[in-house]
């Protein structure tokens, strides 16, 4: 199946310390494959906010967007975007990275929580892991709360590199937990992001998975967003239709895109 409006909207460019490839050639990428939308979200971590001077580098970030947007204009809406990351381990800088640039479109996540190491650095005990992912839904609860996102992205993210450990999670043990994060989206109008970054991982489904973004519109919910979360120009745009798959199966008639960090309902189509 070919979509009309094929939309990627986590991509990271060499803005991000683990990015490959300048915002150009992914646009270019983009276009080629004709593609609809680009949202380049470039890592902004904040709780590495100024040592690893990501108050820079999203700046560049959006200079090169907006620079991008004049020279594609007419082949590929492109929209500038960031990924802020543990935003609740230092508020100050969220608030400077937010109030930095006329971002399009916000995506929140967390890879690391308060003392610990990111989920793709640890060494997994098996009978630890009811706790520590206890622990990660209550930090993305909490981050929800705060709510000054537009997307909350890979809502799963910790089963990516659990998979790669061989270390499968049944996820109907944080029901409750889970069930809480969507309503507080939904009650905020804010979207849940279809991540495909799975599909070409070794846990081989999207983050989250059919189950909870069915949950998702069950319980109310409007908006998703869908993104590869690409950090080269080979995965531009990778899984992408099958998260439109996802979300139709699931029961959305439209995805959403943010511009000016305003909601926009595209018909999957």
């Amino acid at each position: 199946m070919r979509y009309r409006y094929l939309s990627d909207c986590h991509i990271h460019s060499d803005n991000s310390s683990d990015g490959a490839d300048p915002v150009m050639m992914l646009c270019e990428r983009a276009a080629s494959l004709g593609f609809y939308t680009l949202a380049i979200t470039d890592h902004c971590e904040c709780d590495a906010y100024f040592t690893e001077e990501y108050d820079k580098s999203i700046r560049q970030s959006f200079f090169e967007t907006h620079k991008a947007k004049a020279v594609f204009d007419g082949r590929l809406k492109i929209l500038s975007g960031v990924e802020l990351g543990q935003p609740l381990q230092n508020l100050k800088a969220a608030e400077d990275a937010l109030t930095a640039c006329e971002f399009d479109f916000v995506l929140a996540s967390a890879h690391v929580l308060p003392g610990r190491e990111d989920f793709y650095c640890m060494e997994y005990i098996k009978s630890e892991i009811p706790a520590l992912l206890q622990e990660y839904f209550q930090y993305v609860y909490e981050m929800t709360e705060w709510g000054k996102f537009d997307s909350l992205a890979h809502l799963t993210y910790p089963l990516r590199y659990m998979a790669g450990k061989k270390i499968q999670v049944d996820l109907s043990q944080f029901q409750e937990e889970i069930d809480r994060i969507l309503l507080r989206l939904i009650a905020d109008g804010k979207a849940l992001e279809i991540n495909t970054s799975g599909l070409r991982q070794e846990i081989g489904c999207t983050l989250p998975d059919l189950n909870v973004v069915s949950r998702f519109r069950e319980l109310g919910g409007t908006y998703v967003t869908i993104g590869s979360d690409a950090h080269r120009w080979a995965d531009v745009g990778a899984g992408v239709e099958d998260g439109m798959q996802l979300a139709q199966r699931a029961g959305f008639k439209h995805f959403t895109l943010f511009e000016k960090r305003t909601p926009r309902l595209i018909p999957i189509e």
